[in-house]
């Protein structure tokens, strides 16, 4: 399968070519609106925003409207064109959305790719077409899965007068800089313990380098699977992103000490999608920030692997190949390092890193098996609500399944009435995993798999960088705000 094949099947979407700039902005800003329909009243159009481009959306609302519009922000679009608007995460809980009272609407963001600039104008956008075709809701709910999970907790930082409450979904809530830098830290991992001088990780200049380097690096970790120590260098890399040995979401989680399966299943997360965003997901997003943007200067891989979730397998297999740990640690340690350009540094942080600073109810929900955007990203999100003093209106459910984003639509449901709940009583209840899956369970038809909330904590994530750490310099990692 081809990393292009690969992407449009997760993300439904479009990677831009290297090198397309930003439009040059437009002095002015035009909307088109096109609805139909009785019991459910569709509208549709686009928006010329500030980026010169145009941004698709869609709303939907039921004849009889409870009040509440619920803006659903879509994940990554790997593609050249942008994907169709979507306005749920699937059908059915769109469908139940409605069948509810719920409006519903969402924007398919004017460019494709890591599109968080375009994202939160244009999802305003349809906020204010909505307030200009109907009314203004009395509750705005913002929603969203992965890459729209990380939108939705933006949305709410930048805009938090336009939205009552939030529920980020897999979302990349440790911020873009930090989730970058640790995936670096991976690659960096792979490419000086198995093959040295083999690929580069930055500064792409064109598609057929991009294609080199992936391909490359792809055959590096297939390969290392195959020896002692290959799993060795492949378990410390994964480990350095703390990339669970949980892939396929009908299998049961392999035992804590089944190591061979856990790096099996960490080769198949690098093989899809890890390594596909590493590299064209990384040129994509070096091209709309002018740079690299990315660094592992003053990083001490010794103590990241302390912190790590996945340390025991690492210290099992490298005992299994008969390396020495510490020795390969130094070498890691001793190896020059990335460096970043500050200004693509900026630009990532605009695009956003996470302040903590909350003012409605936001509930987060994540699997544990999540080997995209690691389960520890949650960790570092309530961090940052902690240290900014909004601990009460944070809230984190996590589902017991591998996969990105692989909830039911029942778990959707559950976790949606909990927060709806909050909103209207404006306390927390019911927050633990019984409960949300006898919400679920009593959604019938909805559950595509038996409802698997549990009481969950996250481990620590490895390189956290947020709104009130912008130096750009070594390992900026706010340790002290960590658990």
């Amino acid at each position: 399968m081809t990393p292009t094949t690969w992407l449009r099947r997760l993300c439904a979407g479009s990677i831009l070519g290297l090198g397309l700039a930003l439009l040059p902005a437009s002095a002015s800003a035009t909307t088109t609106i096109a609805c139909s329909g009785t019991t459910v009243v569709l509208c549709t159009g686009h928006t010329t925003e500030v980026s010169g481009l145009d941004a698709n959306f869609k709303i939907e609302k039921p004849a009889v409207w409870n009040g509440t519009l619920v803006l659903y922000s879509h994940g990554y679009d790997s593609f050249t064109v942008p994907l169709p608007p979507q306005d749920a995460g699937d059908p059915y809980t769109g469908g139940w959305l409605l069948s509810h009272g719920y409006a519903i609407a969402g924007s398919a963001y004017a460019r494709a790719g890591w599109s968080l600039q375009q994202a939160f104008q244009d999802q305003i956008a349809v906020l204010n077409v909505f307030d200009t075709r109907f009314s203004h809701p009395t509750r705005t709910i913002a929603w969203g899965h992965s890459l729209g999970g990380m939108i939705t907790a933006g949305l709410i930082q930048l805009h938090p007068d336009r939205f009552t409450a939030a529920l980020p979904m897999c979302g990349v809530v440790a911020g873009g800089v930090g989730v970058w830098n640790q995936g670096l830290d991976s690659e960096f991992a792979l490419l000086t313990l198995q093959s040295p001088g083999v690929f580069k990780l930055t500064g792409f200049t064109s598609k057929a380098d991009v294609d080199a380097n992936f391909y490359a690096a792809y055959g590096a970790a297939v390969a290392a699977l195959a020896t002692p120590q290959g799993r060795a260098h492949l378990a410390l890399a994964n480990a350095l992103a703390d990339v669970p040995g949980w892939f396929a979401p009908a299998s049961p989680e392999p035992a804590a000490t089944d190591f061979l399966t856990q790096v099996k299943n960490q080769v198949e997360w690098m093989k899809s999608p890890n390594l596909y965003f590493g590299f064209y997901g990384r040129a994509e997003l070096e091209a709309r920030a002018g740079g690299n943007f990315s660094w592992n200067t003053g990083v001490d891989y010794k103590k990241q692997l302390a912190k790590s979730t996945q340390k025991a397998e690492v210290k099992a297999l490298y005992a299994a190949a008969g390396l020495d740990l510490e020795e390969e640690l130094d070498k890691l340690n001793d190896t020059p390092r990335i460096a970043a350009n500050p200004a693509a540094v900026d630009y990532v942080t605009k695009y956003i890193v996470y302040n903590g600073n909350i003012e409605q109810p936001v509930l987060t929900l994540h699997t544990t098996g999540d080997g995209l955007v690691q389960v520890t990203d949650e960790q570092a999100y309530a961090s940052v609500v902690r240290s900014a003093g909004n601990s009460s209106l944070l809230r984190q459910a996590y589902v017991h399944r591998a996969g990105h984003c692989t909830f039911t639509p029942a778990e959707t449901i559950s976790a949606f009435q909990t927060l709806v709940r909050r909103i209207d009583t404006g306390k927390w209840a019911g927050i633990d995993a019984a409960t949300f899956n006898a919400q679920a369970l009593a959604l019938g038809a909805l559950n595509s798999a038996p409802p698997s909330f549990i009481n969950f904590k996250p481990g620590q994530f490895l390189r956290p960088f947020d709104a009130r750490n912008l130096d750009g310099e070594g390992d900026s990692g706010n340790q002290n705000n960590q658990n």
